[in-house]
């Protein structure tokens, strides 16, 4: 059953990578948006030297580490939750429940192919102008490199859990766009996307620092950054498997009850 999720996860690598022009194309604006929002950055922080605790490279970098994740994670779309969507208004997740193997798994091995495919197709290129173009505070040792792998991958499958439930709703909405909509709206923001969360201010950093968008972006990019070494690293690490198997488990319960009172919407 393993190799089955390897085949399924190969072929969501290979079915993106043939989309050629669209991975050229979105390494072009990763890097024109990386350009606008590090020179915000640096403005902001030559005003507020040592903002959220970075200082300018360290921040310059965030820039860059979120451009290189954010087509990986889907934080802006781009992932299976639109297909799936459509393919329950429709009635033809029949077929996806007939097959014999677990739903969830199987998309979850499709969406970490997919999203292997955009950590290398879109995510070393943008890294690389930004390193070129500015004074960016990369890891010097490669086991910081392995932490922020290990950190990536952890947050990679919190996204798609959550983006799993976001899915699911379809079973019980007309329309799961504005569900869509919602979950991309909430990870912009809490994943620390547009600004680092270390920068917000009082309970509602401490609020979005607990949520598990964090997981996606802002505690890899710590680890990238050295500030989670030693016990805060085993806690960080804790802190996105935790939020990955209490999201799965919530897809899992909840995918049961979509399954025993399917209403085809459609069809």
């Amino acid at each position: 059953m393993g190799r089955l999720y390897a085949v399924v996860a190969a072929g969501g690598f290979r079915r993106y990578a043939t989309y050629r022009v669209a991975t050229v194309a979105g390494v072009f604006t990763n890097c024109v948006f990386g350009f606008i929002v590090a020179y915000a950055y640096t403005a902001l922080w030559d005003a507020r030297p040592r903002l959220g605790g970075y200082d300018l490279p360290q921040a310059v970098t965030y820039v860059w580490l979120g451009q290189a994740l954010l087509a990986a994670c889907a934080t802006m779309g781009g992932g299976f939750e639109d297909e799936l969507i459509e393919r329950i208004r429709t009635g033809d997740i029949a077929v996806d429940l007939y097959r014999p193997a677990d739903l969830q798994l199987w998309w979850l091995a499709g969406d970490l192919g997919r999203a292997a495919f955009q950590l290398l197709g879109r995510g070393i290129v943008p890294m690389a102008v930004g390193a070129f173009a500015f004074d960016l505070a990369l890891p010097g040792d490669a086991l910081t490199w392995l932490a922020f792998l290990c950190a990536v991958l952890l947050g990679l499958v919190v996204s798609f859990a959550l983006r799993f439930l976001i899915a699911l709703s379809a079973f019980w909405l007309l329309d799961g766009a504005g569900m869509a909509q919602m979950g991309m709206l909430a990870a912009m923001f809490f994943s620390g996307m547009l600004l680092p969360l270390n920068v917000f201010p009082g309970a509602l950093g401490e609020l979005a620092r607990a949520l598990p968008w964090s997981a996606l972006l802002q505690v890899p990019a710590d680890i990238f950054l050295g500030r989670r070494t030693g016990w805060d690293l085993v806690g960080a690490f804790g802190f996105q498997a935790a939020w990955a198997l209490a999201l799965l488990m919530a897809g899992r319960a909840l995918q049961s009850v979509a399954t025993r009172r399917v209403v085809v919407q459609g069809g």
